[in-house]
């Protein structure tokens, strides 16, 4: 059986707060949920009644357009929770889609754990709702990192300024993307096979390297941005 309890002291929402709150306040309102590939967590329009630590896999967050069109804005990794910016709205009402983008297991907390007194001591409540607001700071900061991916208009300024954030945030110049490369053109907003083909172009040019999702950049050097969450 997995350990729980060590699971959510790692996780960012509950880091502060102390075991045996954890095992006997917090443990007994969660319940685990598998979803299975290509399923989806959150439809637009559906409101969101839980949050959830990600045990394991990854979930996309999208938006899939009338004409068929899907565009990836933000992934989800273990360890990290999911519902964290719906849960500080005052209509829970999802704008997008949430994906599993492999079999994903997670660990489900209805909302009112943290948003309404009562369910569990006072103090546990307040210190999750003050690691909430320091998740939805970085999230903000994922989607400033995000447009300023996207406002740059060359394929190439966008790759690099992809990749490079990614170098800076993990302070090497080698380091794996959460995508493949389809996903990798949905989250830049770019054609699969242009990126392709300027991905081949710069390892000929001595830019970079890459084995599927792995990637060396040959001329990084480490930047004041260190905690970029890209």
């Amino acid at each position: 059986m997995e350990n729980l309890t060590s699971r959510l002291q790692k996780c960012s929402l509950f880091r502060d707060i102390p075991v045996e709150t954890i095992e006997r306040e917090i443990l007994p309102h969660g319940k685990i949920r598998n979803v299975s590939k290509g399923e989806f967590l959150l439809v637009p329009q559906e409101r969101l009644d839980y949050f959830g630590v990600i045990l394991m896999g990854s979930v996309h967050t999208m938006h899939i357009f009338p004409d068929g069109v899907c565009t990836i804005i933000g992934v989800l990794e273990p360890g990290e929770v999911f519902g964290a910016d719906l849960m500080a709205t005052r209509s829970r009402i999802s704008p997008c889609h949430a994906m599993a983008a492999e079999p994903v297991r997670l660990l489900l907390f209805p909302v009112g754990m943290a948003a309404e007194p009562g369910m569990i001591p006072e103090e546990a409540r307040r210190r999750i709702q003050d690691r909430l607001l320091v998740l939805l700071a970085h999230e903000n900061m994922r989607k400033e990192y995000r447009l300023a991916i996207l406002s740059r208009k060359g394929l190439r300024e966008r790759i690099m300024t992809y990749l490079t954030m990614q170098a800076n945030k993990r302070h090497t110049p080698t380091f794996t993307v959460p995508f493949n490369r389809e996903e990798m053109a949905s989250f830049l907003c770019v054609n699969r096979s242009a990126l392709s083909h300027e991905l081949s172009l710069m390892q000929a040019e001595g830019i970079l390297s890459f084995r599927r999702n792995e990637f060396t950049l040959l001329h990084w050097t480490a930047s004041e941005i260190r905690e970029s969450e890209i």
